[in-house]
């Protein structure tokens, strides 16, 4: 599933680890994002990115994903 040239969105890892990073560097911005727990952020920044294919057929995979992206960058 794809939408807008440079700004595709497919239903796989990849795609849905680029849309977290975007949507979790915006929720950044906002002022109470983090005094948040992790579990709070998560909802916050899937709400940002709740039509991503991935997120809507797969919510424990996309959670999954995004908790790795976080540990892997240290966001926490």
């Amino acid at each position: 599933m794809a939408k807008e040239g440079l700004n595709s969105v497919f239903n796989n890892a990849d795609s849905f680890a680029s849309a977290f990073d975007d949507a979790w560097k915006s929720c950044r911005l906002k002022k109470d994002f983090e005094q948040s727990s992790v579990d709070e952020k998560l909802i916050k920044v899937f709400q940002l990115i709740e039509e991503h294919p991935l997120l809507k057929e797969s919510p424990s995979q996309a959670k999954e994903i995004a908790l790795f992206r976080i540990r892997l960058l240290k966001l926490d």
